[in-house]
């Protein structure tokens, strides 16, 4: 190959190049957090205030605490993203139990992550494996937080709300 087919396979190929700089950071954000964030905000509101404490068994972490848990793990691991400490409202968020509060402090933690992907870039996201953990933790942690609720959702009656979203569409 000649220098000069080289160069000019060099310029043929940078836009992809280019393009493809934050593949995996929106590929994370538009395939799976976007998701996983509406189906726990969803399933928050889903379920009745009257439920927050349920457990499924005795052994278990009633339904408000795995919603806490989800929030708490989301202003851990998006403050990595921001590269600062977790803000003063991810300290409150063990001792709250009721619906309102508790479905609040996720949505707010969720927006939190959205400002922090907002943020980031996948070079700086693949700088570091702590970076890169908490890149990938928000997704695959609040999945698995999402798999658990789905349990008391059903349990109580309720059709989760990623089932209920592919039903819909199916009756249209």
């Amino acid at each position: 190959m000649t220098s000069r087919t080289s160069l000019l396979f060099c310029l043929c190929c940078l836009p992809s190049l280019l393009s493809g700089q934050n593949n995996l950071k929106t590929t994370v954000t538009q395939r799976y957090f976007n998701g996983v964030r509406k189906n726990l905000e969803a399933a928050a509101d889903a379920m009745p205030a009257g439920k927050y404490g349920y457990k499924l068994t005795d052994g278990q972490m009633s339904f408000a605490e795995w919603i806490n848990h989800s929030t708490e793990r989301n202003y851990s691991d998006c403050a990595t993203l921001k590269g600062e400490s977790a803000p003063e409202a991810a300290r409150k968020v063990a001792g709250l139990k009721e619906k309102a509060e508790v479905s609040q402090a996720l949505k707010d933690s969720f927006a939190y992550c959205a400002a922090a992907l907002d943020g980031i870039d996948d070079q700086k996201v693949l700088a570091s494996p702590q970076m890169t953990y908490s890149l990938l933790h928000i997704v695959v942690h609040n999945n698995e937080i999402y798999g658990n609720i789905a349990g008391y959702l059903r349990s109580s009656g309720i059709v989760p709300p990623s089932t209920a979203s592919r039903m819909d569409k199916k009756g249209k």
